[in-house]
């Protein structure tokens, strides 16, 4: 597939749900349609595709629509869609105040037991796309009920894509100051550089953070901040027309040349190449 600079000053970030709303689902639409790169902003995305053609590109991957498809976008993460056949299936939407942290505390443990997993191609359970039907009618029809149905259905889910892709889990120890932190990491924008900082904002010190991070993911908290700035230049570097000063000032670098040497450093290519590859 060609990619297609899109010519923006920035990477646009939608917000789907109403300020006082935690949560919504419904069919997608059934058109054929390009979007735009984009970010959601505080919210989880469970995308299930029944039927449909085309792309669907996340972060600096382009994955084929394998249907039936199932996507988690978790919030913060960039993604867009080029769609060749009208698409049948669901998009659900939820923040996580949406989930009880004391009542519904599994549901917590298994997004967060989730990790990197983003996608599942060719996920042929028929009762996967009868949980989302049963979830959007409780939604369109709420009663006293619904919010207690609608939550029951996402732990049937979560244990499903569990027991699916058991293999793609993290050991799934609890951290919750590692989690904060990795939270944290896709919210600050522009991104702080160092560990000392997101240190301080969560009230700990850069030792106790490392240590966090390393026991329950395997890199330090720095490791992680690194790949976070890195995916946040690819991110600039492929969805927009700025150029390579623009980005590195955006990214709070404090010269081009450093953050051109920091990029080379990390991905063995420099900007302008990592966009040449794509846009020639």
């Amino acid at each position: 597939m060609q990619l297609v600079m899109i010519p923006a000053s920035s990477i646009s970030t939608k917000n789907k749900l109403e300020s006082q709303e935690l949560f919504k689902i419904s069919r997608f639409k059934p058109v054929i349609k390009k979007t735009k790169p984009h970010k959601h902003a505080g919210y989880f995305e469970l995308i299930f595709i029944a039927e449909g053609e085309g792309f669907h590109w996340i972060e600096t991957e382009n994955f084929q629509l394998q249907t039936p498809d199932f996507y988690f976008l978790k919030p913060g993460q960039l993604h867009f869609w080029q769609f060749t056949a009208i698409p049948k299936g669901y998009v659900m939407m939820f923040k996580e105040g949406f989930i009880d942290a004391v009542k519904e505390v599994k549901i917590l443990q298994q997004i967060q037991q989730m990790g990197e997993l983003t996608r599942i191609p060719a996920w042929k359970d028929a009762i996967v796309g009868q949980i989302f039907e049963d979830i959007l009618r409780a939604y369109q029809h709420p009663d006293q009920y619904s919010e207690d149905l609608i939550k029951g259905y996402l732990r049937v889910l979560f244990s499903k894509i569990a027991n699916h892709t058991s293999e793609s889990f993290n050991n799934g120890r609890e951290n919750p100051l590692c989690d904060r932190f990795l939270g944290l990491l896709t919210q600050q924008n522009p991104l702080l550089h160092r560990v000392g900082d997101y240190a301080a904002l969560l009230q700990t010190s850069p030792q106790n953070l490392n240590q966090a991070c390393k026991k329950k993911t395997g890199k330090t908290a720095s490791e992680h901040i690194n790949a976070q700035l890195i995916l946040e230049a690819k991110r600039n570097i492929l969805h927009t027309d700025q150029n390579i000063n623009q980005i590195a000032d955006l990214l709070q670098f404090n010269d081009a040349s450093y953050f051109v040497k920091f990029f080379k450093k990390h991905t063995g290519e420099t900007p302008h190449q990592f966009r040449g590859r794509y846009f020639g």
